[in-house]
């Protein structure tokens, strides 16, 4: 116990270190399931995934993934399926930062999208991949 107390300042640079070292295994933990912008590209063109943008339509027009379709989250159950027919196909759900479309693949999944998937960071992620945007 003597230890303990002569030396808690030792022991708490040890816990803050060891915290500091599983904090990206924690924090990507919590995108699990995430798609990176060049899995999605490799799903793009392998797999003719499907990218569903959940944007607003300003927020689409300002800039999009190419070939994206604009569904806004809000309007996302009652209009994913006229938008995209084919369930068995891979479903990429873009937003601008990742949060709006993995709450999306909730909804897609739903509604029988098994292969619903969200681009990780969202279309910060993308532009930081230097890959191509659509502007409508």
């Amino acid at each position: 116990m003597k230890f303990l107390i002569d030396n808690w300042m030792l022991i708490s640079i040890a816990l803050a270190s060891g915290g500091m070292l599983f904090w990206p295994m924690i924090s990507s933990g919590m995108n699990a399931g995430a798609l990176t912008a060049s899995d999605a590209v490799q799903l793009i063109n392998r797999e003719k995934a499907v990218v569903v943008d959940v944007c607003g339509a300003d927020e689409f027009a300002a800039g999009h993934v190419a070939g994206a379709k604009n569904v806004p989250l809000d309007r996302l159950e009652a209009k994913l399926t006229g938008v995209v027919k084919n369930k068995a196909l891979p479903l990429i759900l873009v937003c601008a930062s990742g949060m709006r479309s993995s709450r999306a693949v909730a909804i897609a999944k739903k509604l029988g999208y098994e292969q619903a998937q969200s681009l990780g960071g969202g279309l910060k992620a993308w532009k930081q991949a230097n890959l191509p945007l659509e502007k409508a």
